[in-house]
């Protein structure tokens, strides 16, 4: 499984990289993380470039004459300082305005992690994936749905670390319920930090927790090495319609001061906090996104940011959350093409579905948003691990069966290999008509990684899937999940550098309340 990663090459390049040498070493190398996937496939336009202006028109205009709400009390003196037609706190920015802040953003940056062999890009033809966030629930590997844990967290932690299609540890990817709140940022990203050596995500939730990130992102990476260089990717979202609130600009602030990306990204129930309408949202969305990317600019010209989108369709009977539906992902081809006109680096989901269980609805859902995911180019690819019931539930089964299937996505957008092309055709020679090709030399050197061959998915006969216990895909996924967590080993860490995290959270835990005012 760990050759489906090898990236795809031309015919030119088809010889480079050590031959049949090269390729058994790979083989035989351990590893924990897939490089930056490039995209070796092309995006998919589903409108045509005169629809992208006709709604590029619309945000403008949107931002114009409706205008966005920036609510706390340095937000609009900013603006106002910047050239904004400022009212209270209702930001009108000028299209010019906008379009001048938004090309100091780089398009591409690099993602530090603890260990420089997961480190990745983020931008352009680049795309990463990244587990879950947010999660309250857990659905555990006995199949029961309860409150998640310290103990949760860390094990989702640790099979990120041990998937090798999955680029970073996010950070919440279910919230440790017993722990105080006020604390409970501290041990989320000890628990990202120490369990794996992949990038993470940042807390966004205070300024204060914010800042904390920060400081322990120093001790880890060095502080003089975070002022120079991006380790931390943290979500700030837009409320729906048009506001960005306090505590999503003080993270702004505290990240984009420090020169760390911040995903600008509002959170659209499509029909209730958007007009009934996917072009409609789209437009509406994209202001929003827009405003929040320009803000950062506002706070250090040139920092690195992530237009971000998360639309999903409401239940018109019940308001509820839809996952994987058309809409969904036809919006999200339309916020690709958008990013790419704003040269903007962009964050989508991929697997985020309304099924409770890891079943057939999960499936469906998350296979249609993924396509969607990875043919409308987005770079930072979120919710692609563990997301069940509109992410109020992490699980078990569906985290790794969603890191095993990313391999096959990993393998689709990294296109066709011609690297073994001129070995095959001599294949065919050696075999000749009426043979078979189970025991040429070509087979033996490349059937590990010909073709995609996932291990939760069952494939025999029915009489031995009988046998075997007659296990449906949710179980068995459950019981890798409880292999890998028992072959799981710690990546190292200086035991100065630990102690000195212990330390600081020990201390802001003494400082901090013990509840919520």
């Amino acid at each position: 499984m760990t050759d489906a990663a090898a990236p795809a090459t031309s015919p030119a390049t088809a010889r480079r990289g050590g031959g049949r040498d090269g390729r058994r070493a790979m083989r035989a190398a351990p590893q924990l993380s897939f490089p930056t996937l490039v995209r070796n496939i092309p995006t998919y336009e589903i409108v045509p470039d005169e629809a992208v202006e006709l709604i590029h028109e619309e945000s403008m205009k949107i931002l114009e004459e409706v205008g966005c709400e920036f609510r706390d009390d340095q937000a609009p003196a900013m603006w106002k300082a910047a050239g904004a037609d400022v009212q209270g706190t209702r930001v009108r920015i000028d299209r010019n305005l906008l379009m001048s802040l938004i090309s100091s953003v780089p398009s591409e940056f690099t993602l530090n992690a603890r260990n420089p062999e997961r480190t990745v890009r983020v931008g352009g033809r680049n795309q990463i994936f990244i587990p879950m966030y947010g999660a309250p629930f857990v659905r555990d590997l006995d199949n029961n749905r309860r409150y998640g844990s310290l103990e949760d967290l860390n094990n989702f932690h640790k099979l990120a670390q041990m998937s090798p299609s999955l680029h970073s540890m996010s950070s919440i990817c279910c919230e440790p319920m017993e722990i105080a709140v006020p604390k409970r940022h501290l041990h989320i990203i000890k628990s990202a930090l120490t369990h794996g050596d992949k990038p993470f995500m940042g807390i966004v939730t205070e300024k204060e927790r914010a800042e904390d990130v920060m400081k322990m992102a120093g001790i880890v990476f060095g502080d003089s090495y975070v002022k120079d260089n991006t380790v931390v990717v943290s979500i700030t979202n837009c409320n729906s319609p048009l506001v960005w609130d306090q505590t999503m600009l003080d993270a702004m602030r505290v990240y984009a001061s420090h020169n760390q990306p911040v995903i600008c990204a509002p959170f659209a129930l499509c029909g209730a906090s958007t007009s009934a309408s996917a072009i409609g949202a789209v437009a509406q969305v994209n202001a929003e996104a827009l405003a929040g990317v320009a803000f950062t600019q506002l706070i250090r010209k040139g920092a690195p940011v992530i237009y971000g989108q998360f639309m999903v369709t409401v239940d018109m009977k019940t308001g509820a959350p839809m996952g994987g539906t058309p809409e969904a992902a036809q919006m999200m081809f339309v916020m690709g093409q958008l990013a790419r006109r704003y040269k903007l680096p962009w964050r989508t989901s991929g697997f985020h579905v309304g099924s409770k269980l890891n079943d057939a609805q999960a499936g469906y859902e998350a296979n249609l948003l993924m396509h969607a995911a990875i043919l409308s180019g987005a770079n930072y690819i979120w919710h692609v691990a563990g997301w069940l019931e509109a992410g109020l539930t992490c699980g078990y089964s569906k985290f790794v069966t969603d890191a095993e299937q990313l391999v096959g996505w990993y393998k689709y957008a990294g296109g066709l290999r011609f690297d073994d092309f001129k070995d095959a055709m001599a294949a065919v020679r050696e075999v000749g008509p009426q043979g078979h090709f189970l025991g040429t030399q070509h087979t033996l050197e490349n059937f590990e990684k010909a073709f995609f061959m996932p291990t939760i998915m069952d494939f025999n006969s029915f009489e031995q899937w009988s046998a075997e216990g007659a296990k449906d895909h949710d179980t068995r996924g459950r019981e890798k999940a409880k292999a890998m967590l028992a072959a799981y080993e710690k990546p190292k860490m200086d035991e100065a550098v630990a102690e000195a995290l212990d330390d600081f959270i020990a201390r802001r835990e003494r400082e901090l309340p013990g509840s919520v005012n």
